[in-house]
């Protein structure tokens, strides 16, 4: 499947990877709703769900200051999903606090948060966008006949907190972050409502490929970072309120962490492996001949993962020997190697 920016494959059922290269997690060994993802054909890795943490998934978080981690090595989003936010159709008022992970993760192209759909209802792409682009605050929207946008000054890196607020009424949107001036923009066309329908996103989206997200809502990376007091009104005369239902639970999450939790802290990679981190999810990279969660296993001369492969063909299994291995021949076939019929 391609649009003109990019290409992705959909996958059959159990085969994952940007070319279904992977057989993925027959056995799952993940609990409590994880992401299985094969980190070899032998081990997995959890991507581990909203309030979810540990190499299998298996240990309770209390998350009040979510930390989100960016796009994983296997091309996952770290993401919070609430409840589509209701009547913000007209007026609505957002704020927030964000916390970068490092100076390098604030030059990115990072979402913050997210709503809207593609190409639904008569309008086509409304939506509501909040992300960070080369430094500064990008605030997009589109009612439906063009997408209005207002960009920040660049952040203030020395800051350790930077705090957001934005807003819009009918055609007319603002945008003020930490000490710099309000901002504000007048949307095109004449539609001034917003009609989004999809969850409100944070830090991440769900689906695996920004290609199927409205034009002009894409931002390529999930967030790094804390994301936190998010709240929302829907008219001047309200109070702010946490999103979702109930009021600040999410309905769905994955490889969110606790803000300055580090999960390695309680997990010793043996054999030179190293601990790998991404918001709640963990899991060792072992070095070249070991296996296993925590490294502690042997790669054999024949498992998939041994460097070279063993050279047993036609189906012919391979078994170790002390020194060396042994081709076991399927009936039809011999030689050293079973490569003679």
């Amino acid at each position: 499947i391609s649009d003109a920016e990019n290409w992705f494959c959909e996958c059959p059922k159990l085969y994952s990877g940007k070319l279904c290269q992977f057989l993925s997690c027959d056995e799952n060994p993940c609990g409590n709703g994880a992401t299985c993802f094969p980190k070899s054909k032998q081990d997995a890795v959890c991507l581990c769900p909203y309030g979810r943490s540990g190499i299998l998934c298996e240990d309770a978080v209390n998350i009040t200051q979510p930390s989100f981690s960016g796009t994983d090595v296997f091309g996952y989003t770290s993401f919070l999903a609430y409840s589509a936010i209701p009547n913000i159709t007209f007026y609505y008022e957002f704020r927030l606090k964000l916390q970068l992970a490092n100076r390098h993760s604030a030059l990115k192209d990072n979402l913050i948060f997210f709503t809207g759909q593609k190409g639904k209802g008569l309008n086509g792409d409304d939506f509501l966008v909040l992300g960070l682009r080369n430094g500064r605050v990008v605030y997009s929207y589109n009612l439906g006949s063009g997408t209005a946008s207002i960009i920040s000054k660049p952040l203030d890196l020395t800051l350790n907190i930077h705090v957001i607020q934005l807003g819009r009424s009918l055609q007319k949107g603002w945008l003020k972050v930490d000490d710099q001036k309000n901002k504000s923009v007048t949307s095109p066309g004449r539609l001034v409502g917003l009609n989004v329908f999809s969850q409100f996103y944070v830090g991440g989206y769900r689906e695996y490929t920004p290609e199927l997200l409205p034009k002009g809502s894409r931002f390529k990376n999930s967030f790094q970072g804390c994301i936190f007091d998010v709240q929302v009104r829907m008219d001047k005369n309200q109070e702010f309120k946490s999103p979702g239902t109930p009021e600040g639970h999410p309905n769905d999450g994955r490889s969110v962490g606790q803000c300055e939790d580090s999960p390695c802290s309680l997990i010793k990679c043996r054999n030179g492996g190293k601990c790998i981190e991404s918001g709640s999810t963990v899991y060792c990279d072992c070095l070249s001949g070991w296996k296993g969660a925590f490294c502690t296993e042997t790669v054999s001369i024949c498992d998939p993962e041994h460097n070279p492969p063993h050279l047993c063909k036609q189906g012919g299994t391979c078994v170790p020997l002390p020194n060396g291995y042994v081709c076991h021949c399927p009936l039809g076939t011999t030689g050293t190697y079973c490569e003679q019929g």
